[in-house]
């Protein structure tokens, strides 16, 4: 089983940076390959560019914490579980940990990419709101 964590300092306050991501269906925005997403109460279904599809349990939207928890369910995952964290290290500066473990390997090596991709555009999103 692999555990792999990034993370980004971002330049916006960390309710901006949570209000990017607290929202199970703004995955499509900010996550690379994610065409389409459909929530239903705690399963989110996410379509990549590819056309497979993921099922996903929600675990936990806490916005007290700023903390975004799922797991993917399709079969081609043994386990997945991933958490999205937003700490407020300032008014005006937040970071963002993307953690994701998976089994088998491979496949969280590949989740791994997207996250980093992921964290670049929830840091380019927030920083663009918090100017606004």
């Amino acid at each position: 089983m692999a555990s792999l964590r990034h993370e980004r300092r971002i330049q916006a306050p960390a309710r901006v940076v949570w209000d990017v991501v607290r929202r199970p269906d703004s995955i499509t925005e900010w996550f690379p390959g994610v065409v389409k997403c459909l929530v239903e109460g705690m399963t989110r279904v996410i379509t990549l560019a590819s056309g497979l599809e993921m099922v996903e349990e929600i675990m936990t939207i806490d916005n007290l914490q700023r903390r975004f928890a799922y797991r993917i369910t399709t079969a081609v995952y043994t386990f997945h579980f991933a958490t999205i964290d937003v700490i407020a290290l300032s008014d005006d500066e937040s970071l963002c940990v993307y953690s994701t473990t998976a089994e088998p390997d491979a496949l969280a090596l590949i989740v791994a990419g997207g996250t980093i991709g992921a964290l670049d555009e929830i840091c380019r999103l927030a920083e663009l709101r918090a100017k606004e």
